[in-house]
């Protein structure tokens, strides 16, 4: 028996088996009294004594996983700011102190902001310019109130630049004068999601008693029971969701699915009801911009087509194509201009970025013209990840670009429509020395079994490593490059590098798997991953593994893998297929419990990714992969699992039943730790909002990697930075 189950004394030993029958499958769950959190306290201790287990089997690396800690925070600014948005007579940001978990929301008075704007501008920061004005301090209110935890979840300015609402993380929308900082309203209460409608009034989300979702409009100076119900739908199935147009004469109220969404649009300038905008149909989505008197529709269909159209605002009916659809290439982002309209496709997979002339409003437009490719990418291209094409004001001909790649920190763009001229306005900063010439980047390829292409993203830091198989400390980690709904997540593409050359200067190579289920290659690649086609998702990612191993980037004792959420069930997928073929694996918040989970709480959108198994088809693929109910006596490689107590996407009880049953099946001697953190939710994890407390856990994951690899104290691992 392994010492690691033998030094662990857990409680469920005393519980009685939950037994579950369907389709004449019976499944014995020992662990099932883990989700009596709220009434049984035998859950809480025995989490702690998991806590206490992980931090004595860590102790004797404490004094590493400091030095590691310090290592990196050395590598950030202590003060730092967003980039700043322009918006009217203003410049907005978020400043961000590194020994602080919270944010202050600020701006800067604009002296000659009746200029146009250009690519050229910048905040002005002088002593003789206007000093900076902190709208709101997450840390100020925190205290003032006693609040735990405390976030802002959203903010946002009124047009006219005189008040500002915010979103409290207790859904809690205040609107306040963004001169003064005075309460301007009474708060609303219960919202989800919220958008100016106008200077006076703003519509918002919420959920009624039983959770239908609805749509309400809010006008400044009434109390909240006043307010008009514009909306609801009865279907759980639908989420709602609210988006202002680039001209914000328009709200667009979206409900959708994963697979289907229609949208309503409302008048700012009559606000009595929504309107349903066609045309829609079963398996479209839908996402909607206006300009003049014309609404652009970009549409994407279950048979993973896209284009774009427009239609006249007073009838819609009467649709024009402006982009086709072509295969391979999915159209990802429309932004609109007076003059402008600027499109984010992706192309085998590939970013691009083009921007077209428009007429003058009120002229036929029929076909785009005078098209225009962003070139800021280079040779980056094919491992770049585009954040966003955003933050641009309508009136203007200034995009505004953000994106990351594998060894080149955040970094954001304005780029100029009319003369294709771009400047850099933020580049995320590096202490340390850091110099993105010393890293190298590639693609590869796996080939699946049934001959699919499988793409794979590398990193690596020159001279530290060997690729010809001679290098004794060739070690790899390989991440999964997707979230929860397909779209590629933080596990995939770090949002600072800063952390990841912690691992790459101690040299060891990071590469991304691109497997079926996420959205690298277009929404194929994600259905391909999906339902009935999920096990495509772990031997892709199998795959991957072997052909690194092949290829001499490193060996099966010295490959690690990491995953979070979905890519977290990944991870125990595969452990639970090929444990061999890993030396240590990561599973953040994993849905590892998939089966049981959606048994006992089927939401409808769980049901269309992964399937209903309450239909036998369904119930026995499933049970095929749910890494808890395919954990059998084998040997398993070193495992550490992290969940959070207050998870309500991935509760806290499906990692922990994964890890007992471990405990009790597993044949070796490797570590396993499971850590659960008391406080955070989902999107908190690895880490949290705070930097450090971020580079906290990012310290203890590195140092738990490191010394399951032997290579704390190993010759030549801790070879100074260049």
């Amino acid at each position: 028996m392994s010492s690691h189950r033998q030094r662990l004394s857990p409680p469920e030993a005393k519980k009685v088996p939950f037994l579950m029958e369907i389709f004449g499958d019976k499944r014995l769950d020992n662990y099932h009294w883990l989700r009596d959190a709220g009434r049984d306290p035998d859950v809480q201790r025995y989490l702690e004594l998991e806590n206490k287990y992980a931090e004595s089997i860590m102790s004797e690396t404490n004094g590493y996983e400091f030095a590691l800690f310090n290592e990196l925070k050395a590598r950030f600014k202590e003060d730092d700011i967003s980039v700043p948005v322009r918006v009217g007579s203003h410049y907005y940001y978020q400043r961000r102190y590194l020994s602080k978990d919270y944010v202050q929301y600020c701006r800067r008075f604009i002296p000659n902001n009746e200029a146009p704007p250009s690519v050229y501008d910048i905040m002005p920061t002088g002593p003789d310019d206007p000093p900076e004005e902190v709208i709101i301090d997450e840390e100020v209110i925190k205290y003032k109130n006693s609040l735990e935890n405390y976030r802002i979840t959203a903010f946002k300015v009124s047009p006219n630049n005189k008040l500002v609402a915010f979103r409290e993380n207790c859904g809690t929308v205040c609107v306040i004068d963004s001169e003064t900082g005075a309460p301007a309203e009474k708060p609303i209460q219960g919202c989800l999601e919220f958008e100016w409608a106008g200077d006076e009034a703003f519509l918002y989300t919420r959920r009624n008693a039983i959770a239908e979702p609805q749509v309400w409009f809010h006008k400044l100076g009434e109390e909240q029971s006043k307010d008009t119900c514009l909306y609801r739908t009865r279907e759980d199935l639908f989420d709602l969701t609210l988006e202002a147009s680039e001209s914000k004469k328009f709200l667009f109220v979206k409900s959708k699915t994963r697979v289907t969404g229609f949208v309503y649009y409302f008048d700012v300038s009559r606000p009595e009801t929504l309107r349903f905008l066609p045309p829609w149909h079963l398996g479209i989505d839908m996402f909607v911009s206006h300009r003049g008197n014309q609404f652009f529709i970009r549409r994407s269909d279950g048979e993973f087509r896209s284009d774009v159209l427009t239609c006249p605002v007073d009838n819609t009916f009467e649709t024009t194509v402006l982009i086709p659809h072509r295969e391979r290439v999915r159209v990802e982002e429309v932004r609109l201009f007076a003059d402008h309209i600027a499109v984010y496709e992706l192309e085998e997979g590939l970013p691009k970025i083009s921007t077209y002339c428009l007429p003058p409003v009120g002229e036929p437009l029929k076909t785009l013209q005078g098209g225009r490719t962003v070139d800021i990418f280079k040779s980056e291209l094919c491992i770049s990840r585009i954040h966003g094409i955003r933050d641009s004001q309508f009136s203007s001909s200034i995009l505004r670009i953000c994106f990351y790649t594998m060894r080149m920190p955040f970094s954001a763009y304005d780029y100029d429509m009319n003369t294709g001229i771009s400047v850099l306005k933020k580049k995320e900063t590096i202490l340390g020395g850091f110099d993105e010439s010393n890293y190298v980047t590639e693609s590869k390829r796996a080939y699946a079994s049934d001959g699919e292409e499988i793409p794979i993203s590398i990193v690596y830091r020159k001279n530290r490593v060997k690729l010809d198989g001679s290098d004794p400390l060739g070690v790899m980690i390989l991440a999964v490059g997707f979230s929860w709904d397909g779209d590629c997540g933080p596990s995939s593409y770090s949002n600072s590098i800063a952390s990841r050359l912690t691992i790459l200067d101690r040299g060891i190579i990071f590469a991304i798997a691109h497997v079926r289920g996420g959205d690298e290659k277009g929404k194929q690649w994600h259905e391909n991953g999906k339902l009935l086609n999920k096990r495509n998702t772990f031997t892709d990612f199998i795959a991957c593994a072997d052909y690194l191993i092949k290829s001499n980037y490193c060996s099966e004792d010295n490959l690690c893998i990491e995953g979070g959420s979905a890519g977290g069930m990944l991870i125990g997928a595969v452990l639970n297929m090929r444990p061999e073929l890993f030396k240590v694996a990561v599973a953040d918040v994993p849905s590892v419990d998939v089966l049981t989970t959606i048994l006992f709480y089927p939401r409808k959108r769980d049901l269309e990714e992964w399937g209903d198994p309450r239909m036998e088809q369904f119930y026995f693929y499933i049970k095929s992969y749910s890494p808890v109910d395919n954990v059998k006596a084998q040997n398993y490689p070193n495992i550490l699992v992290r969940t959070a107590y207050q998870d309500k996407l991935v509760p806290f009880y499906g990692p922990a039943k994964f890890v007992a049953k471990l405990r009790d099946m597993k044949t070796d001697d490797n570590l396993l730790l499971l850590k659960c953190r008391s406080d955070g939710g989902h999107r908190q994890m690895p880490g949290s909002v705070g930097r450090l407390r971020q580079q906290q856990q990012d310290a203890f994951k590195y140092t738990f990697i490191l010394k399951a690899l032997n290579m704390i104290h190993a010759p030549g691992s801790e070879q100074s930075r260049n």
